[in-house]
């Protein structure tokens, strides 16, 4: 279980890309405009806690997950590891330490996979670009351990291997074998499971959590799936167009949503029986808003059913509607949540 000590922290995290104006722009000398992939979220994880972060694609969930393994530089806002403000560090001797402790599992396993490397050198190439190892009898011991405990056994089998020689189960295993060959204490995956089928989606998620149980490691589990969320994780974090609009525990924002968005995401799932009681609110319309051109009241509200003026006006704070349990949404009280447990389809 989870500790009360947070391991990581992200407070009013921002990351805006620029956006180059056409010529009329420049002739006219109107400002350039900006992508705010990320804007403004607090968020925490525990040690030897999974929390998932979930949304559509464009809301930001792969930004967030950059920025926290060094691979995107925040525009404002704070990262914390263990208290300690890691912001603005940069340059690989100062980010050694860091990334010693903190590592991503990318969701294209093949493009992560350096094609002309063995399994061995791939696994490896953390160790010693990291500098972890003194000689070549820890490597091959420290690439065995990870290895098998990503579930490729016997480990000897697959170090001469290839990529291309792999099934798209064995590659998502070196990945994550690759991220635990430095034995992190924070590992942030990125749509592990998205592109492999059911049955070994179960078998990777078996292999994240029963790491996460031996060795008290926290996990942040981006996904878009909120069936899958609620399997794995401890908490739920909703993020909407760089925004965070829903924070609790699995159990509350799968089921008892207190937001339309989340409703909706809800919704969205497949579910085995009767359809008498399935949606309380229409399904979204359309597709999530350009990044660059957020409404100045509501971000949600143009694909809203519940929209009323003061969306059109106003950004909802985030409020608690129950322990641990915030939602940022002005009409939060009059969303139907049901309290009775949905049947969700298998994974």
């Amino acid at each position: 279980m989870p500790d009360s000590v947070d391991i990581l922290r992200l407070e009013s995290l921002q990351v805006h890309f620029p956006v180059q104006g056409g010529l009329f722009d420049r002739v006219l000398g109107r400002p350039a405009g900006a992508v705010r992939a990320v804007d403004g979220i607090d968020l925490n994880v525990r040690r030897g806690e999974i929390v998932a972060l979930v949304g559509e694609s464009g809301s930001g969930k792969t930004t967030v997950g950059r920025v926290i393994t060094k691979l995107a530089q925040p525009t404002g806002g704070r990262l914390l590891f263990e208290g300690r403000d890691m912001t603005s560090v940069q340059g690989s001797s100062a980010l050694r330490p860091y990334r010693n402790r903190v590592q991503m599992i990318f969701q294209d396993a093949y493009q992560a996979l350096n094609p002309r490397h063995t399994v061995f050198d791939i696994v490896a190439e953390p160790l010693r670009s990291l500098r972890l190892v003194e000689n070549n009898g820890q490597l091959t011991e420290r690439v065995s351990e990870a290895l098998a405990a990503a579930g490729l056994n016997p480990p000897g089998d697959f170090f001469a291997r290839f990529p291309h020689e792999l099934s798209g189960g064995q590659r998502q295993r070196a990945v994550i074998a690759g991220a635990l060959a430095v034995k992190p204490e924070l590992i942030v995956a990125d749509e592990p499971v998205s592109m492999l089928d059911v049955s070994i989606r179960a078998q990777i998620l078996q292999v994240l959590v029963d790491l996460r149980e031996k060795h008290n490691m926290a996990l942040l589990f981006i996904t878009h799936d909120l069936p899958l969320a609620w399997l794995i994780a401890n908490r739920i974090a909703v993020l909407y167009l760089g925004k965070l609009v829903e924070i609790g525990t699995a159990d509350d924002i799968t089921f008892n949503p207190r937001h339309p968005y989340t409703v909706a995401l809800r919704n969205a799932t497949p579910q085995i029986g009767s359809n008498a009681d399935r949606r309380e609110l229409p399904a979204l319309q359309g597709e999530v808003p350009s990044a660059a051109r957020i409404p100045n009241g509501c971000r949600f509200h143009p694909r809203c059913p519940m929209a009323i003026d003061r969306c059109r006006q106003e950004e909802p704070p985030a409020v608690e509607v129950g322990p641990q349990h915030l939602s940022a949404c002005w009409r939060t009280g009059e969303v139907n949540a049901r309290s009775e447990l949905l049947r969700l389809a298998p994974l």
